[in-house]
Formats: C-alpha cells, sequence, structure tokens
C-alpha cells in the first residue's frame, strides 16, 4: 500500500498566475492527508517555468518537470502519471482553486466505494455558474447533433438533473479527475492521439468497459477560471477539439456502423469546424471548452 495518498498531477502551459493561486489551495486542501505534488510544464514561455523553479528554492513542496516543448495535455499528464506514487491520482487543471475539504471529500468518498475508478467535483465558473464539463454522458451521433446545432445539452450534459446531486455519470472532466491508482494500472494511461480534448471521455469510457463506475461528486467544489484570460478563438484549439471528436468517434463507435454514415459524420464534424474557423475571423468569440 502506497504511504501517499494523493499524486496531484497539475499541467501548466503559461500559466504562473494560475499557479500562484492554485498552488495556496493545494496546501491548504492537503491538510491530514499525504499529498506529493507533480508539476508538469509543458514547453511554457511566460517565465512560469523560472518562477516554479525559485519557488523550489524557497522551499516549496512540489516536484517539477520540465519540457521543452508542449507534447499536449496527454502525453504530458502521463510523464507525471508514471512518476505517482499515491494511491489515488488527481489531475488537476492550473486554472483551477481547490476548496478547502476537497481532498479529504473525494479521499474519503473513493475509500468508502471501492467500485469507483474515477471521481469529479462540481466545478463553477467565476460567476457562479456550473462548468456543465464536470458531468458528462458520452458523445454519440444523436447527442452530439442536438449540441452542436440545436444547442440542446440535456442529452450530454445532465442538465436536467439538479447539480446537487450525486450521481453516476459517463465522464468527468480532465480539469479534475480523481483515479484509482489500481485502475491505471488495469486501464493504462491516457490515450495520446488524443493531443487536447477527448482524451478524459476516452479514459472513463475503458474505465466503465473495465468494470469501474465513474462518479460526480457535488460535496465539494472547486473553482474553474476556464480559460478566462483568453481573448479570441484560437483555430488551434477549434481544430484540436473537432480532431478529437472524430478520434473519439473513430475509436468508439465508427465499428458499429456503415462506411455512409461514418463518412457523414466525419464530414459534419469538419463542416463545423470550417464554419466556426469562419466566424472567428470576424467575431473573435472566445472558445473555452476544458
Amino acid at each position: 500500500m502506497p504511504d501517499i495518498d494523493i499524486s496531484i498531477i497539475v499541467l501548466s502551459y503559461q500559466s504562473q498566475m494560475h499557479l500562484e493561486v492554485l498552488l495556496p489551495s493545494i496546501e491548504e486542501s492537503a491538510k491530514g492527508l499525504s499529498v506529493e505534488t507533480i508539476i508538469v510544464d509543458n514547453g511554457s514561455t511566460d517565465g512560469s517555468k523560472e518562477w516554479l523553479k525559485q519557488q523550489m528554492d524557497k522551499g516549496a513542496n512540489f516536484k517539477l518537470i520540465s519540457l521543452a516543448d508542449n507534447l499536449g495535455f496527454s502525453k504530458g499528464n502521463n510523464l507525471g502519471i508514471k512518476e505517482a506514487k499515491g494511491r489515488y491520482i488527481l489531475l488537476l487543471n492550473p486554472d483551477t482553486k481547490l476548496s478547502p475539504d476537497t481532498l479529504q471529500t473525494m479521499t474519503g468518498f473513493m475509500d468508502n466505494h471501492p467500485e469507483v475508478g474515477a471521481g469529479g467535483c462540481k466545478l463553477v465558473k467565476p460567476d457562479g455558474k456550473l462548468d456543465l464539463a464536470c458531468r458528462r454522458r458520452f458523445p454519440n451521433p444523436v447527442n452530439s447533433f442536438k449540441r452542436l446545432f440545436l444547442t440542446d445539452n440535456k442529452d450530454y450534459n445532465y442538465t436536467d438533473i439538479d447539480d446537487n446531486q450525486s450521481m453516476e455519470v459517463d465522464s468527468v472532466v480532465g480539469a479534475f479527475m480523481f483515479i484509482r491508482r489500481e485502475a491505471t494500472e488495469k486501464i493504462g494511461l491516457l490515450d495520446e492521439k488524443f493531443f487536447m480534448y477527448g482524451e478524459d471521455l476516452d479514459w472513463c469510457w475503458r474505465c466503465k468497459e473495465a468494470g469501474y463506475k465513474v462518479w460526480y461528486l457535488p460535496e465539494t467544489t472547486v473553482l474553474h477560471y476556464k480559460g478566462e484570460s483568453s481573448k479570441k478563438v484560437s483555430f488551434k484549439a477549434l481544430f484540436w477539439f473537432h480532431e478529437a471528436m472524430w478520434i473519439f468517434y473513430k475509436k468508439h463507435y465508427s465499428p458499429k456502423y456503415f462506411f455512409i454514415f461514418n463518412w457523414i459524420v466525419w464530414l459534419g464534424i469538419y463542416l463545423r469546424l470550417l464554419t466556426l474557423s469562419t466566424v472567428n475571423i470576424f467575431r473573435r468569440k472566445k472558445f473555452v471548452s476544458r
């Protein structure tokens, strides 16, 4: 049995401002637990890497994995997971702030529910609204069409169910994903074909296939700034999001359908990418999804 309760993996990219808020909240929430924090810097150039080294020189208690380039969400987190020694592994975005009770609440729940392979808590945005991504059904052709073209989130984000209700879900979000170590040993790491977006859905799919449950726990709340510093849509972010949609569909759904249907799905995804990219040129609308 590992001596460390939780290994927290923070994948950081250009995130000094957020880390200055997150790290003290981790320290506060970790009281009474044995916690290690592993920060994977994904090739930052904003000075955050140097700032982190300064904090370590001052005695800050975390391990830093410094990368020369941005390897993406899956590869970066996998490097941290490989170094983790805790009974549980928490994948945590740098643009979050834990509540004082978050780590105790999640650990207690997971200890009492060995059938749960991964859990997530209630994520709220700075305006107090729920981050809908914190509890999701798996995307499929029907609910994806409703969400993308009819703006109907009910069949994807459980918007018809009270967000204060603890419940089994299909997937939680990679911004806060509390994972049982044994599950990673059985299921494996994040699929590195996903550069950004979609890898959390894929891992939760495999988690459930392996016989575990995935659970949403609103008893504790985490603040998620969710790309508040973004000023406009990044074409790369748009591309990665739509690419992830296709990778997920191809991996988990395409064998069930005829070629022509799969071709229509592919066409729909990339036509939407083209449309949003064109709109972005004129509207400069923010795109933040994780």
